[in-house]
């Protein structure tokens, strides 16, 4: 589980897979249609879409020559909650230490 965190937090430190992920909420969408929306090489877009199918963060499905990228959303939520979970615990421990009690 590990790996996955550390592959989905690399992932999303870029701006440009942060743009295909937020486009990709609104919809589904070809490789084509992604790399129109901005001024990088189709093989730049590729990369990054590559990069994003690694972290389980889009999928895709082909439709005839299409290939038709899919938001995950489920691992993005799964992310979120193990990332407050591990920020809980910490904020928990504070909480103790202000009361005086030991963490």
């Amino acid at each position: 589980m590990e790996k996955a965190i550390t592959r989905t937090l690399q992932a999303l430190s870029d701006p440009t897979r942060r743009a295909i992920l937020q486009m990709l909420n609104e919809r589904d969408m070809t490789a084509g249609e992604i790399a129109a929306r901005f001024a990088i090489s189709a093989p730049s877009v590729s990369h990054h879409l590559n990069v994003l199918k690694a972290a389980d963060l889009v999928t895709a499905e082909r439709h005839g020559q299409h290939m038709i990228y899919r938001l995950n959303a489920t691992v993005l939520q799964e992310v979120l909650s193990l990332l407050m979970d591990l920020f809980k615990v910490g904020a928990d421990a504070d909480q103790q230490r202000k009361e005086g009690g030991h963490a």
